[in-house]
C-alpha cells in the first residue's frame, strides 16, 4: 500500500527514513506566520521533511 497518493491523477510513493528505514507518518507542523504545513515524520528519530506534493496539492496519506 502507498504512503501517499495524489487525489487528482493517482501517483502515489512509498515514504520512508534512510537513516531508519522506518514508514514515515503524517503530521502537521504551525509554522512562525501562523499557518499549518503537511509534514512527513519518522516516528523512530524524529527527523521531518514537507510531504509530497503533486499536481500543486499535498498529496494525501493514506495511513
Amino acid at each position: 500500500m502507498e504512503t501517499y497518493k495524489c487525489d487528482k491523477c493517482g501517483m502515489a510513493v512509498n515514504a520512508s527514513c534512510a537513516k531508519c528505514d522506518e514508514p514515515l507518518v503524517n503530521g502537521n507542523i504551525t509554522v512562525d506566520d501562523g499557518s499549518n504545513v503537511q509534514v512527513s515524520k519518522c516516528p523512530k528519530c524524529e527527523g521531518m521533511i514537507k510531504s509530497p506534493q503533486c499536481c500543486g496539492v499535498d498529496m494525501s496519506c493514506n495511513i
